[in-house]
């Protein structure tokens, strides 16, 4: 038995703009994860997660592709791409692929099966490929298993910044600004797997940060799960309308997530709680020009009760409900806030940012 974890994600800063290649933005990895379990099986494989039910969905290989025995087999389409991905990595490295039975378990949902905006497509992609990885013998880098994780990733979500994937990957804060994703995907279909793993990816770049050492990292979650493809997807549509308005929040975006990591490098929480400012503004502008709600009155409320007690806070991730990140100086009434939110349904999630060991870069 093979079992590998991948945490969860918030963003901090940057979302939306991340999507275009080279646009910066900060993640943290949290201590909330995905495990996977990979043992080898024969004749078919199986695939079970406790999210959608107790029994295993059979998949086996059809022309070199892994595809589930029965129709309907969305929830696992990231564990799919994953076994595609590193299938076909195994093949270009003269190694046979088996079959495996798969076994998925999470921590970034509630007991109801609600999703807490974390991050678990890209968690269970990181780990789907660390446990075949493992059981193939491929002695991936962490690099490495990001890029194939992301590889994976832009198969089933083509828009998908990596930013997530990253995190899930290397955990702690990070500093990341996505390559162009439908080159990579040109790139597989004629070079292959290796060997776009082991080119150069125009636009990426992964970096560690500092974690703030005055400031409190705090999280609310507000109960409205909310798609992040499907707001994304709908920026991307309409973006072309009025292109001025996308550039501005480009650059808004930009100059807020270089605000943040220079006073996370120097320590400045001043700078760092100013530029969470800043971001939330740009976010609010960009879902007023898009026709987004992109800051849902709860999360409105969860920013501004926060804001009320001396803190700075905004939407994580694409909005549209889930979650809001908060970050406190020692100032900050913070029980008075986890008070108001109580009384505004908004719930406290009790995470802290998950260190990761390994090299970014080789």
């Amino acid at each position: 038995m093979i079992t590998e974890r991948a945490p969860g994600k918030l963003f901090v800063a940057g979302e939306y703009a991340v999507v275009e290649p080279g646009e910066p933005s900060v993640l943290v990895g949290v201590d909330r994860d995905v495990t996977v379990e990979v043992e080898p099986a024969d004749g078919r494989g199986s695939i079970a997660s406790h999210r959608y039910g107790l029994a295993p969905v059979l998949w086996t290989r059809d022309a070199g592709a892994a595809v589930v025995v029965e129709d309907d087999h969305g929830p696992y389409d990231y564990v799919l791409a994953a076994i595609g991905v590193l299938d076909r990595l195994a093949v270009e490295r003269g190694i046979t692929p088996q079959l495996c039975d798969i076994r998925i378990s999470s921590r970034l949902d509630d007991v109801s099966g609600r999703k807490f905006g974390l991050g678990s497509s890209a968690a269970v992609t990181v780990a789907t490929v660390r446990a075949l990885d493992r059981l193939y013998g491929l002695h991936l880098t962490p690099m490495q298993v990001f890029r194939a994780a992301l590889i994976a990733t832009i198969q089933v979500s083509p828009a998908a910044s990596g930013g997530d994937v990253a995190a899930s990957t290397f955990g702690g804060w990070l500093a990341y600004t996505a390559p162009d994703r439908r080159r990579l995907a040109e790139d597989v279909a004629v070079r292959g797997v290796q060997a776009t793993i082991d080119a150069p990816w125009e636009g990426l770049s992964v970096q560690r940060l500092p974690a703030p050492d005055r400031l409190r990292l705090l999280v609310g979650w507000t109960g409205q799960p909310a798609s992040t493809e499907r707001l994304v997807d709908s920026v991307q549509h309409r973006k072309a309308a009025d292109d001025s308005d996308y550039r501005r929040f480009l650059g808004d975006s930009r100059a807020a997530v270089e605000q943040l990591v220079t006073g996370l490098h120097t320590q400045n929480p001043a700078l760092v709680l100013d530029a969470i400012r800043h971001a939330r503004a740009a976010l609010i502008d960009l879902g007023r020009h898009a026709g987004l709600q992109i800051e849902t009155p709860a999360l409105s409320a969860l920013c501004d009760i926060a804001a009320d007690v001396g803190a700075a806070a905004k939407s994580s991730g694409a909005g549209g409900g889930d979650c809001g990140i908060v970050l406190a100086p020692p100032q900050a009434d913070v029980h008075r806030m986890l008070t108001e939110w109580e009384l505004n349904d908004i719930r406290h999630l009790d995470l802290r940012v998950q260190e990761l060991h390994g090299t970014i870069h080789e």
